[in-house]
């Protein structure tokens, strides 16, 4: 039986299950974050090579490309629906999740900036502290927002949509892939 590379275990999943496709997308996160957090230690141990202008690549491709579009899914899909709803605490967490959609992007800007001076082959910059500080905040809101989100928004929501409106929200997040 053929064991699965770390990292790759979940099923693959479609549009057709919107849900899981968002939570399929946190793993994806998850990764690209670990490889930020492995680039900043090797940068601070062996400096700058093939490798970390490699890594330094794919992290500013996930963030720059996938993670506005998983963020769009959620504010146009999960969180309207869940605003509308009688729950004080469920509107409140929302809110929040909106508000590190906001801190994200303020974080991320800075870390692009970082990202995209290291995927230079002339490079030779030590990490600087503003910087380890923005990508330590930009990786710790993602922890507790994906938490939230798979703990408790993604459920309420789940249930609270019928199966023709998920494949609905389907489509569209697929059609925004395609556009």
């Amino acid at each position: 039986m053929a064991t699965a590379l770390p990292g790759f275990e979940s099923p693959a999943v479609g549009f057709e299950a919107p849900y899981e496709m968002l939570e399929a997308c946190h793993e994806r996160v998850q990764r690209s974050l670990d490889l930020l957090g492995r680039l900043v230690d090797y940068i601070g141990d062996q400096g700058h090579d093939a490798q970390t202008r490699s890594a330094a690549a794919d992290v500013l491709r996930y963030f720059d490309l996938a993670a506005p579009l998983h963020h769009q899914d959620e504010e146009q899909h999960v969180f309207p629906l869940l605003l509308a709803q009688d729950d004080v605490a469920l509107r409140a967490t929302v809110q929040r999740l909106q508000a590190d959609h906001r801190q994200m992007d303020a974080l991320w800007a800075g870390v692009r900036e970082a990202l995209l001076r290291w995927r230079e082959p002339a490079c030779q910059e030590t990490v600087a502290a503003d910087t380890l500080q923005a990508i330590a905040r930009f990786r710790g809101i993602y922890a507790g927002h994906i938490e939230a989100e798979e703990g408790l928004v993604f459920p309420a929501a789940r249930a609270a949509m019928s199966a023709d409106v998920q494949a609905a929200m389907g489509a569209e997040m697929q059609a925004r892939r395609r556009a």
